[in-house]
């Protein structure tokens, strides 16, 4: 009789101790499951983006969703506010969620270049360093284009050029903003001169000096491109780099009689 109590006693222990266990499984497989489904805020792509899209102008085309932590991959954004300077690496696609291994240095595009933005093409453009910020423009900035003419002594006085350049041999004007470089080729420095330059003392080592002209590639659209020809063949091209803040205007051209 004992005995049978003892074990029935025993029963009834073992059956609470595992009502137990099995209630604290449940309740923590329940707050597994809850951790996986806590929401985080992730960019999604809302429209399809080419690939060497710059980071501050991806704003347009994401926006900002809460999905489950379970479903977001190690590595996606939730802003763009540290990725100034980067660019896409490849095209993105409506509904995919922005990896921060989608944005690269503009550099890291083999080989050197950024993709042409579709309905546009390339020309390319031989320029002096002075021209192109002593050669340190790169593929994937943005610049104006200006654009100088010395008038021709025959030219007739009928001829279609502005009122303010009538009178004037020389002229400089704004062609372009917004002129993405797609490409830029140069010639490596020359590296007998700065070591000279180094031992001597008499210059940063850090900065080198432009070894010669480079050819500087920009996507147009086509009427655009015949300008830049025109320019190049006819005139002198400047280019000046643009940052996310530089003021746009649309200055009158520039002459002897308008400078002071």
């Amino acid at each position: 009789m004992k005995s049978r109590l003892l074990g029935g006693i025993a029963a009834l222990v073992l059956a609470v101790i595992g009502t137990v266990l099995l209630v604290v499984y449940v309740q923590g497989a329940d707050a597994r499951a809850a951790q996986g489904l806590d929401p985080v805020n992730v960019l999604v792509v809302k429209e399809s983006v080419p690939a060497g899209t710059k980071a501050g102008d991806l704003g347009k085309y994401v926006q900002v969703e809460a999905l489950p932590q379970s479903a977001v991959p190690e590595g996606t954004l939730d802003k763009l506010d540290d990725q100034a300077g980067r660019v896409t690496a490849v095209d993105l696609q409506p509904g995919e969620q922005l990896l921060a291994s989608r944005l690269v240095d503009p550099k890291e595009l083999a080989p050197g270049t950024v993709p042409v933005p579709d309905g546009l093409e390339e020309v390319t453009l031989l320029l002096s360093p002075e021209r192109i910020l002593g050669g340190r423009l790169e593929a994937g900035d943005t610049v104006t284009v200006y654009t100088s003419f010395k008038a021709e002594d025959n030219m007739p006085a009928d001829a279609p050029v502005p009122a303010e350049v009538k009178g004037w041999k020389q002229s400089t004007g704004l062609l372009f903003h917004d002129v993405l470089v797609t490409a830029v080729q140069k010639a490596a420095p020359d590296t007998k001169k700065s070591a000279s330059t180094q031992e001597s003392g008499s210059a940063d080592s850090s900065v080198e000096m432009p070894n010669g002209s480079a050819y500087v590639t920009v996507a147009r659209t086509d009427a655009d491109a015949a300008k830049l020809v025109f320019g190049a063949e006819f005139g002198t091209i400047w280019l000046a780099k643009q940052t996310d803040t530089s003021a746009k205007s649309d200055p009158p051209v520039t002459t002897f009689g308008g400078l002071y």
